[in-house]
C-alpha cells in the first residue's frame, strides 16, 4: 500500500487534503493518521514516539514463540524503551496470563503507552525509568528494542527529520544501551530468563561478545528479519 492509499484508507475525507500537504513537507505518514497496526493490536503514534517497524512484530513473534516453548504464560517480563508501548502491549494481547512492565525515560512516550493501553484494553504496568534505575523486580523475560543507531550512521531523512533521536540513537557506536542492559541485567533476571533484542543489522558480532562478556553459558541466538538480515539476538538462560 502507497503512503497515499493508506492517507486515503485511514483518513476522513475532509481531512485527505491536509494529510497530502504534509506527506509533500516530509511527514511519516503514520504520524499523519495518528495510528498503525502492530502485530494483532492498533497503536496511536506522534512525534515523541518512534513508529513501530514490521521488524519490531518479528522480535514480538520470536519471543512469544520462546515464551510458550520454555515458560508457562504466567511470567513476568520486563520492556526497556517501550516508545508507544507496542512491544508491551501486543506481549500481553497473546500471553493473558503474564504480568508486563514497560518502561521509559520519556514521560511523553509514556502518556502515549498509556493511552495505547486503555485504547486496546490490555493492563500493562508502565515505569519513568532511565533502563533499570527504578525497576525493583525480577523478570523471567526482558525484551527490548532500545535506540542502536550510531550518531555518523546515515539513516532516512524522513526518520531523522521526525522521529525522536533519544529513540534513534546510541553512544558507543550504537552500542551503549546492549551494554548497560546485559551489564546490570543478571540483578532483575530470575534464575530461568530469556533476554530478546531488535539490533541493527550489523550489531550480531558485536552484541555477542558483549552477552558473552555478562553471560558466558548461554546459549545466544542470532535470529534473521524477512529481509535476511541479522536483526535479533535472544539471549537463552533455560537449563
Amino acid at each position: 500500500m502507497t503512503d497515499i492509499e493508506y492517507l486515503k484508507k485511514y483518513l476522513d475525507k475532509d481531512k485527505i487534503e491536509d494529510g497530502l500537504k504534509k506527506l509533500e513537507q516530509g511527514i511519516p505518514v503514520q504520524y499523519i493518521v495518528g495510528n498503525v497496526d502492530f502485530y494483532t493490536i492498533n497503536v496511536d503514534v506522534d512525534e515523541n514516539v518512534l513508529i513501530p517497524r514490521f521488524e519490531t512484530e518479528e522480535l514480538v513473534d520470536y519471543t512469544i514463540k520462546y515464551i510458550k516453548k520454555y515458560f508457562n504464560e504466567n511470567i513476568k517480563i520486563l520492556d526497556i524503551g517501550t516508545g508507544s508501548g507496542c512491544i508491551a502491549l501486543s506481549l500481553k494481547d497473546n500471553l493473558k496470563d503474564a504480568y508486563i512492565d514497560a518502561c521509559d525515560i520519556s514521560d511523553k512516550a509514556l502518556e502515549i503507552a498509556q493511552k495505547n493501553s486503555k485504547k486496546n484494553n490490555l493492563n500493562v504496568h508502565f515505569i519513568q525509568s532511565d533502563i533499570f534505575e527504578n525497576i525493583k523486580e525480577k523478570y523471567d523475560v526482558i525484551i527490548s528494542n532500545p535506540p542502536y543507531i550510531a550518531y555518523d550512521e546515515e539513516i532516512m531523512d524522513i526518520v531523522k527529520n521526525n522521529e525522536p533521536h533519544q529513540a534513534l540513537y546510541a553512544d558507543n557506536n550504537g552500542l551503549y544501551f546492549y551494554e548497560q542492559i546485559l551489564e546490570n541485567a543478571k540483578k532483575y533476571l530470575k534464575e530461568k530468563n530469556i533476554i530478546a533484542f531488535e539490533i541493527g543489522y550489523k550489531q550480531a558480532n558485536d552484541i555477542e561478545k558483549i552477552a558473552n562478556k555478562y553471560f558466558p553459558n548461554s546459549k545466544i541466538i542470532v535470529k534473521k528479519d524477512l529481509q535476511q538480515k541479522d536483526r535479533f539476538v535472544f539471549i537463552l538462560n533455560i537449563d
